[in-house]
């Protein structure tokens, strides 16, 4: 199977993307096409990409894996932003990129998002309907998260505000890691919970760590997240045929709820909520088990809709 590295630009800085090919391309034809998303403080190498970018190019889709702006290899300052904006602005981005190429059919572009990627692509999907079918793994609400964090959102805010005020008079600016380096220190801090404990476990060991997957975000510009509600309006903005896919091992990043709460929210016609028995947030990430009971359902939703 074939991949590409491209670029394509979000305002004046380049979003870097892997592009990946069905077998047996051949540029003279058309073919569907698929925005992949990678989870909050990951990378197009990890998830979105390695593994269900691959996979759905082999099942005869172009796949587009991209690195947010300012994260990974793509361009933009300050590095490690997380905005949500800018999040979803990237999806618009990335289709335009794809509709200037002649081996991809316009009128059959779809999307996919993981983790946090998968709630900013409710939210891209809502403004942009050139997407044409709508796939989540594992969503989850990185905005009802901030909130939820000590369930004090107003005092967050108040200090992140104080912040932004020292690094505006010459401060260093504060970058946060998401997730402790090991598990014995998550637990040692008083961690019990099942979805940041396996967060380290992805992320921080070989079998899911790359360079770029960084888990870091900078505190100051975070309340912009604090605020951020991706459902919002999506009874009424979001009306694509739609696939949300979670595990039924719920932890504290709320995948689980949130996918509920999306399928009976969405005003899609065409919708569907598929809960994986048995597998975690992070099970759904690489596991070859899950992965696959999700993409055997993911493959033909997408080629119902995208042909």
């Amino acid at each position: 199977m074939e991949k590409k590295s491209v670029t394509f630009k979000n305002l004046d800085w380049d979003v870097a993307a892997d592009l990946y090919f069905p077998d047996d391309f051949d540029a003279t034809k058309k073919y569907p096409a698929i925005v992949s998303a990678h989870p909050i403080g990951s990378c197009k190498e990890q998830t979105s990409g390695n593994v269900y970018g691959q996979a759905l190019a082999q099942a005869g889709f172009l796949v587009l894996a991209f690195d947010a702006s300012f994260q990974g290899e793509s361009g933009g300052s300050l590095r490690h932003l997380e905005n949500p904006g800018m999040r979803t602005e990237d999806f618009s981005c990335a289709v335009d990129y794809l509709v200037t190429l002649d081996y991809v059919d316009e009128d059959k572009i779809g999307v996919l998002g993981i983790c946090g990627g998968g709630c900013y692509t409710i939210d891209a999907a809502k403004m942009e309907r050139r997407f044409k079918a709508v796939g989540t793994v594992t969503a989850a609400s990185i905005g009802r998260l901030w909130r939820e964090g000590d369930f004090k959102p107003v005092q967050l805010l108040e200090d992140m505000a104080k912040q932004r005020t020292a690094e505006a008079r010459g401060a260093k600016v504060r970058v946060d890691s998401a997730i402790f380096d090991t598990v014995d220190e998550a637990q040692k801090a008083g961690i019990t919970d099942i979805d940041p404990l396996e967060a380290i476990d992805y992320y921080r060991t070989p079998r899911g760590q790359k360079p770029n997957g960084t888990n870091l975000s900078v505190y100051s510009r975070t309340p912009a997240l604090v605020n951020y509600d991706p459902y919002n309006l999506i009874e009424t903005l979001l009306t694509q045929p739609l696939m949300v896919i979670v595990g039924d091992k719920p932890g504290s990043f709320g995948a689980y709820r949130d996918g509920f709460d999306i399928v009976r929210r969405a005003g899609s016609k065409e919708k569907e909520l598929v809960v994986l028995k048995g597998w975690s947030h992070y099970d759904l990430y690489d596991k070859p088990e899950p992965t696959k009971m999700a993409l055997d359902k993911l493959i033909p939703f997408y080629k119902k809709y995208l042909g």
